[in-house]
């Protein structure tokens, strides 16, 4: 097994352990009805979404998942096997 091989499958947990947070930390899309009725969606928060807590949480996910997705192709790649 090679060293590059090794380090790969490394990284490729921690970014597995580190994806499983982030998603976890986010909150849920559904504010119910009362969010809806009393306005929610006009809040700072809901104005500045790409700048608050949620929205980095929203785009470190993105990132995350590209690199998962990404590190899951070139370890199921046969020149590993070689």
């Amino acid at each position: 097994m090679s060293v590059l091989f090794v380090i790969t499958k490394v990284i490729y947990i921690i970014v597995c352990v580190v994806l499983t947070a982030i998603v976890l930390m986010q909150e849920g899309k559904n504010a119910g009805l009362s969010g809806s009725i009393s306005g929610a969606a006009e809040t700072y928060w809901g104005k500045n979404k790409g700048r608050s807590m949620e929205g980095t949480l929203v785009m470190i996910t993105r990132i995350l998942a590209g690199v998962f997705i990404v590190l899951s192709i070139v370890l199921n790649m046969s020149f590993w096997n070689k």
